[in-house]
């Protein structure tokens, strides 16, 4: 099963949408219509759902170029189809045992525990109903994964090509960005023993990783670009100023650099999104390209992996790690960094695991 956020897939749907996702904040609704206007701008649909459908279509290509004949499944937190009529679904099918893949290569609360108590709720929902749901093992992050890492790193190349002059393509920074979150947020992120912070960590720890295997890659010919370590800013950030979260954010960056006296063309990674969706298609080619266009800096965004073959074989290869681990497997990549996730039916990878 593919397990997702979710998104509206009409005008209609945006405010219940939000009403979901806002859930147990009392947070008026006249507010979510002006939360919503990103939706709007976009005609009310989300590309989210329609995107993950694309990639269930490449993870079964996936599994079949492997001789793998199982069912794929499409369950989302916040809208249809919701992950509990698809787990009720599965127990109808008599499914038995599934494995889940979340699509967030994160820790951190939003990004990892979440979807664990998203799938506590739908096994016991389903269990009310009276059907008896399968056994379900979530897979685990993926922030550095080689085919993750992989297809970003060739997304920053091809980004880097379309820059309009070679001039232009030797001269580009690159910049990588991901969610926001607040401090407090962050600083919970991962099991106690990790030092917190784990959702940051991973982050730089994927951007270095992508910067390395790039033509901006320390050794590569990479001109004036050529960087050691990543530049990271953060995005789409909310909730009252008065909070802090990850900073800078990316136009606030792109502002500062220009008053500094650099004016490079960029290339931005979204490292933090595995697809096209509003946060990208917004705050990135909305809001920081018209930023770009305004200090006179060309911009260009790199491609989200999701849709492709290189990313369904990673789907895989993560199902295929945690059936050699007999069903929990939380090992590393290739990075600095741990990777957690990897348990079953809902329990947490740790007592208290990245707080609430």
């Amino acid at each position: 099963m593919l397990l997702s956020f979710g998104g509206p897939e009409k005008a209609d749907d945006v405010v219940p949408f939000l009403e979901n996702v806002t859930r147990g904040r009392g947070i008026p609704r006249e507010r979510l219509e002006v939360v919503g206007e990103h939706y709007f701008a976009l005609g009310g649909r989300s590309p989210l759902n329609d995107l993950n459908r694309e990639m269930i279509t490449a993870i079964r290509g996936a599994l079949e170029r492997r001789g793998v004949d199982i069912p794929v499944y499409f369950g989302n937190r916040n809208w249809h189809p919701f992950i509990e009529d698809t787990v009720e679904a599965m127990a109808r099918d008599g499914v038995r045992h599934t494995a889940v893949f979340a699509t967030s290569a994160w820790g951190g609360y939003s990004g990892c525990r979440q979807y664990h108590e998203d799938i506590a709720r739908a096994r016991q929902a389903v269990a009310e109903r009276g059907s008896v749901p399968p056994r379900m093992t979530r897979l685990r992050q993926f922030h550095d994964h080689p085919r993750f890492i992989a297809e970003f790193a060739d997304a920053v190349d091809a980004a880097r090509a379309d820059l309009p002059t070679l001039r232009d393509a030797d001269d580009a920074e690159l910049i990588f960005t991901a969610h926001s979150v607040p401090l407090t947020a962050d600083g919970e992120a991962g099991p106690p023993g990790v030092g917190g912070h784990l959702y940051s960590r991973q982050v730089h720890d994927s951007a270095r990783l992508i910067l390395q295997a790039s033509s901006f890659g320390a050794g590569a010919d990479a001109g004036a670009g050529a960087a050691a370590e990543p530049t990271v800013v953060w995005q789409s950030r909310s909730g009252p100023p008065s909070i802090p979260w990850l900073d800078p954010d990316i136009c606030d960056h792109l502002e500062a650099r220009a008053a500094s006296g650099n004016t490079r063309p960029v290339i931005l990674c979204p490292v933090g999104f595995v697809s096209d969706h509003v946060e990208v298609l917004w705050d990135l080619d909305t809001e920081a390209r018209d930023t770009a266009r305004s200090l006179g800096v060309e911009l260009v965004r790199a491609a989200t992996p999701g849709a492709t073959a290189g990313f369904a074989d990673m789907v895989v290869d993560l199902m295929k790690d945690a059936a050699d681990a007999a069903g929990v497997g939380n090992s590393a990549g290739i990075g600095e960094m741990p990777n957690f996730g990897n348990t079953e039916n809902g329990s947490l990878c740790a007592l208290h695991c990245c707080g609430s």
